[in-house]
């Protein structure tokens, strides 16, 4: 056997599972995108869509873009010079993130003749269908990739399985491969599974088409990303962590202790800007850092809040991931930059958030319906006394 073999199954290990199905597969063509990358900072941007996690959701997710005028009611770019920003997490969870990706890869075609542009961040939910942690995979993900030729894949995937097993391990040491085998194999295994991970493989279609994107981008002056940036890469220029994220991403497997693609306090997962209770050292960090970057605001999602647009820090966090997939019953809920205006399109109706935040929750309360997660934080937060607003004044003045 090829040496190259021997790396695929490491006995089935996920991080190396796509190794194993390329190389079975060959004889399918990757499928190639067109090159498509985005700068990391742009300026004089009239207008600004952003989009949280979507968590699979095509029905949701395209409802909002309507609502916001970047989609027309025949699926194509109607938002001119507007600059969408989904902040990650397209895949898992729910049943549709091909067709959620298949629009955005079209709607950015689109977006750039018109002037416009869609920028399709890479979130922790990306890197994870590309390195083989399957965990959060949506069985309709796997049906979505389902062909003429997939009971076909599946067996000659099944019967090369079994050889490396036979060629790789004492007899003593393999399983019975009876009925009950198959079975169980079947499930963990099931039609469709090979054709999406040839998809999210480094050079498969989706795969490609995610390290071809920025982790972090700043237009005007608001810096969006999907978890948030704490101190352990506040000193990293952007091009530096979207250079290394993308790199990581070609590996294809976990690369463990030391990746950024994998750190909790990385970009991808850190989330110490939009929960817990403010604190005066994060308030004083976020100054200095949006301070040096020249801007006013960072927006991040990964962390479902209560099913609505919430602002922290006196708004220099907006965190946008309301829990919009069905999955988790959140509300649909776009941020919108307009100049110095800041807006919220949630559930169909445009919501300044120049007022009180009060006043802002209660407008958004007054038109959402069907929508348990916002519906629950708007009962607890009439049930209890809210935390005094955060007042560093006293500590800022310290030597």
């Amino acid at each position: 056997m090829k040496p190259c073999l021997q790396m695929w199954v490491a006995a089935m290990a996920p991080k190396r599972f796509w190794l194993l199905i390329a190389f079975v597969f060959l004889f399918s063509p990757l499928v190639q995108v067109d090159a498509y990358a985005d700068d990391a900072k742009w300026q004089n941007v009239e207008r600004i869509v952003a989009v949280g996690d979507v968590h699979g959701d095509f029905e949701a997710f395209s409802q909002l873009l309507t609502e916001t005028g970047v989609l027309d009611d025949r699926g194509r770019w109607s938002g001119g010079k507007t600059h969408l920003v989904q902040v990650g997490d397209v895949p898992d969870r729910g049943p549709d993130s091909r067709k959620v990706m298949d629009l955005l890869m079209k709607l950015e075609k689109q977006a750039r003749r018109a002037g416009g542009r869609v920028h399709a961040l890479i979130g922790n939910h990306e890197a994870m269908n590309m390195y083989g942690d399957l965990r959060y995979v949506d069985p309709g993900e796997y049906q979505a990739f389902v062909d003429r030729r997939s009971s076909k894949r599946q067996q000659d995937y099944y019967e090369n399985t079994i050889r490396f097993l036979q060629q790789s391990r004492p007899e003593e040491e393999l399983p019975a491969f009876d009925e009950a085998y198959r079975e169980n194999w079947l499930t963990q295994f099931p039609l469709g599974y090979v054709e999406h991970r040839l998809a999210w493989a480094p050079d498969g279609k989706y795969g490609k088409w995610v390290r071809r994107h920025n982790t972090i981008v700043q237009i005007n002056d608001t810096i969006f990303v999907h978890g948030g940036i704490g101190p352990a890469y506040a000193d990293w220029q952007f091009n530096r962590i979207n250079a290394t994220v993308s790199e990581e991403l070609k590996s294809g497997e976990t690369l463990g202790e030391g990746a950024v693609v994998e750190d909790p306090n990385g970009p991808l997962w850190f989330r110490g800007l939009s929960q817990g209770r403010e604190t005066c050292d994060t308030q004083t960090f976020l100054d200095r850092y949006l301070e040096g970057k020249g801007a006013v605001r960072i927006v991040v999602a990964h962390t479902p809040t209560a099913g609505v647009i919430l602002p922290r820090y006196d708004g220099r966090v907006l965190a946008v991931d309301t829990g919009l997939s069905s999955h988790y019953g959140g509300a649909r809920a776009a941020l919108i930059i307009e100049g110095s205006e800041v807006s919220v399109m949630h559930e169909g109706t445009l919501i300044s958030m120049e007022q009180p935040l009060d006043g802002y929750l209660e407008a958004a309360e007054m038109v959402t319906s069907g929508a348990p997660l916002f519906e629950r934080f708007m009962q607890r937060r009439a049930a209890h006394v809210e935390a005094p607003e955060l007042d560093c004044s006293v500590a800022s003045n310290q030597p």
